[in-house]
């Protein structure tokens, strides 16, 4: 049996009362159950008992033009080396081999689940771009919006509004797939993805609805 537990977010000293529509779901799988945090800033979307995860609702949304941000696929460790240069990927943390399978899996559930890429967004570096064309469903584009802020934390407020703004801006044709990054996407939608996971959402307003979450 699914527990489901709320844990209010720290009420900020400048932030107006909280209200629905200012509220975010994250939805996280742990061990013990399924677990629903709210955060400001996105509407919680629904899974019914049968499609916790909402998996199920996450891919019938991506055919109909949603939004998908995917953690890069598996590249071990934590960061990247000190000395990296974005531009040399010899400095960089990269995918490994079961990475680069992992990533040919996404695009191919992608392709078996009848979803229309209409863009695909990466980060700069190189995990991430590695990932997006591995995954072969079309023309990669770098967006610095979405680089990962894990070794410059100043740069988080920033980069996650940007990226907000871009996203609540996507009107297709198609889904556009972003290839990004653990911090990014947890500052996004707080949800703490896995290697090659992806968080579905939909623009709404101003709002992001949490649709759910879809592994390879």
């Amino acid at each position: 049996m699914w527990r489901i537990g709320f844990w209010p977010e720290r009420q900020r000293a400048d932030a107006r009362p909280a209200r629905l529509s200012g509220m975010k779901t994250s939805m996280r799988m742990t061990r013990r159950g399924l677990c629903l945090a709210l955060v400001p800033g996105l509407w919680p979307g629904r899974a019914g008992a049968a499609d916790p995860s909402g998996e199920q609702a996450a891919w019938s949304a991506l055919r109909a033009g949603a939004i998908v941000l995917f953690r890069h696929a598996n590249a071990p460790g934590i960061g990247d080396p000190p000395g990296m240069r974005l531009g040399d990927c010899s400095t960089q943390r990269n995918l490994n081999g079961s990475g680069r399978v992992q990533a040919r899996g996404m695009g191919g559930r992608l392709r078996q689940e009848g979803v229309k890429v209409g863009a695909v967004w990466t980060s700069r570096w190189c995990r991430t771009r590695e990932t997006a064309e591995l995954m072969a469903v079309g023309p990669v584009r770098n967006v610095s919006a979405f680089n990962s802020f894990f070794d410059d934390r100043r740069s988080e407020r920033a980069k996650t509004h940007s990226a907000r703004q871009l996203l609540l801006g996507w009107r297709g044709p198609g889904s556009v797939v972003v290839v990004t990054h653990q911090v990014n996407i947890t500052a996004l939608t707080g949800v703490t993805p896995e290697s090659g996971e992806g968080v579905v959402l939909r623009p709404q307003g101003n709002e992001l609805v949490l649709v759910g979450r879809v592994m390879p």
